[in-house]
């Protein structure tokens, strides 16, 4: 975070030029994964690489080697920079990686001691936004986005275990910027007002609530959710649960990447997910490329978790192995020969208990992609996205979660929003108000989790609704709501 460098015994490394150094950012951001010299190519020079890109890079890796390792002796194996076939990888530890560190320290979970101390610690190692150097390349753009996401998270956790420490008026401060800077964030709405109610302040902490209400009137057009409404609805209670004993109160939960900590949440086991990360998914990898499938092959390989459970070069092969190898997801690409990857995915989902599909595409008619979602795909991803994404993609598939590519959604809903079709289930006819609450926080991309939160409701009443939707809309696929619920117009794009 803040500068990228790389310190040894406390100095500054040379790392040469710009593009020498997205170089070692860009293994940086894979994790310890492998990235095909093809993809860091394509990434270090979008759409316009020089004739001898291949040879720059490598020249790159050399002299890179020889800064991170100095003392290394002359034609001993690297050890930091490695040579992991078709491309490269970083080894180092979490302890040595500071973006890395930060992210184990932001996840911890403990008691509220510890959860200060972590926060405090993660923080610290902030020292401004991360790989804004290379803030006009497409994947430093998007780790730096993540990045930044992970520390209000940490900001608002940190906060969290204050108010359960019983420090709400140190705390009061951080928080009126961290709110004035993040309006849409609710999580700092709802601490800005716990901390104020419970130095004493519960005129200025109905004024935040107050506040909150008017900014998302104005920017989304919505009303607060119900925890803020619920919140102050005690306030004017006076309600002695927001006096209570703060180190007593329920630990903090913090679904990853959703950057909303679950506060107040009901003791107990939570239930299994789906995506269980410690189950061994099983990966059938569809596409006619052989290259496409060498580089899929290598980021399932050295992806703990993932398991390859087969190939295929054709549509027509790609359903006979899902048969014979019954995988838990396909990464299918929408483009094949013999039979192509709309039609491949349908008979696959027409099967009984089938796989999660994922399409892959470079590009693509919004005709066929959006046909795609209707079929009951999971959603898409981009060939080009680095391994990391690709990681994400079949782990939020495997949960359960809807998945379209950022890049692709606007676009495809904007055209086909309010589209009726023969073939679609009926209007949302029937579904009491709050079924109809949860289809519209699916199709905002909320998972379970997250959706559980804002509703106030338990994890398993979301699970069952989302189930009863299915069964009630005769659906099988999460994106499949999604779709349904802007062609009916419950949804539209940008509300």
């Amino acid at each position: 975070m803040g500068p990228f460098q790389v310190l040894l015994d406390g100095l500054p490394l040379d790392l040469g030029g710009q593009r020498q150094m997205a170089v070692l950012a860009r293994l940086l951001v894979a994790r310890g994964r492998a990235v095909p010299v093809t993809t860091l190519i394509d990434e270090l020079w979008p759409g316009r690489p020089p004739a001898q890109a291949l040879s720059t890079i490598q020249g790159y890796v050399s002299r890179l080697r020889r800064a991170l390792e100095p003392n290394r002796a002359p034609r001993s194996e690297a050890e930091v920079l490695v040579s992991a076939p078709p491309g490269y990888a970083l080894r180092a530890t979490p302890e040595q990686v500071d973006c890395w560190h930060f992210e184990r320290l932001v996840r911890m979970e403990g008691p509220a001691p510890e959860v200060w101390a972590s926060m405090e610690e993660a923080l610290g190692l902030w020292r401004g936004p991360a790989l804004a150097e290379f803030a006009d390349l497409t994947w430093a753009s998007t780790e730096g986005g993540r990045l930044e996401e992970l520390r209000l998270v940490a900001l608002e956790r940190r906060a969290d275990a204050g108010l359960r420490l019983g420090r709400s008026t140190s705390l009061v401060p951080d928080l009126e910027a961290h709110a004035s800077a993040c309006p849409l964030r609710e999580e700092a709405w709802r601490l800005l007002a716990t901390a104020l109610y419970r130095s004493g302040r519960q005129g200025d902490a109905l004024a935040t609530l107050r506040r909150a209400r008017a900014i998302w009137r104005d920017e989304l057009g919505l009303d607060p959710s119900a925890v803020l409404q619920r919140l102050e609805a005690d306030m004017l209670a006076q309600s002695p649960h927001l006096d209570a004993d703060p180190v007593a109160a329920a630990p903090v939960s913090v679904q990853p990447g959703s950057g909303q900590p679950a506060a107040g949440r009901t003791a107990g086991p939570a239930p299994a997910e789906d995506g269980d990360p410690a189950k061994e998914l099983r990966v059938v990898v569809a596409d006619d490329q052989a290259l496409v499938r060498t580089g899929l092959r290598v980021v399932i390989d050295t992806e703990p978790g993932l398991e390859l459970a087969g190939e295929a070069s054709d549509g027509e092969q790609a359903i006979a192995v899902v048969r014979d190898t019954r995988p838990d997801l396909v990464l299918l690409d929408i483009q094949m020969p013999r039979l192509d990857g709309l039609t491949a995915a349908r008979r696959i989902l027409a099967d009984r208990n089938p796989p999660k599909v994922i399409m892959m595409t470079t590009f693509g008619t919004d005709e066929n992609l959006y046909a795609a979602l209707r079929a009951g795909v999971s959603g898409f991803v981009l060939k080009t996205s680095p391994p990391e994404q690709l990681v994400a993609a079949i782990r939020a598939a495997a949960a359960g979660d809807a998945l379209i590519d950022p890049a692709l959604t606007t676009r495809i809903i904007s055209a086909f929003a309010g589209r009726t079709d023969p073939a679609a289930p009926p209007a949302l006819a029937g579904l009491p108000d709050t079924q109809l609450d949860v289809l519209k926080l699916i199709a905002r991309g909320l998972t379970n989790r997250q959706i559980a939160h804002t509703l106030a409701v338990p994890d398993r009443q979301v699970a069952t609704a989302v189930a009863g939707l299915l069964d009630h809309l005769g659906l099988f696929d999460r994106a499949q709501l999604v779709v349904a619920a802007y062609e009916s117009g419950l949804v539209t794009p940008g509300r």
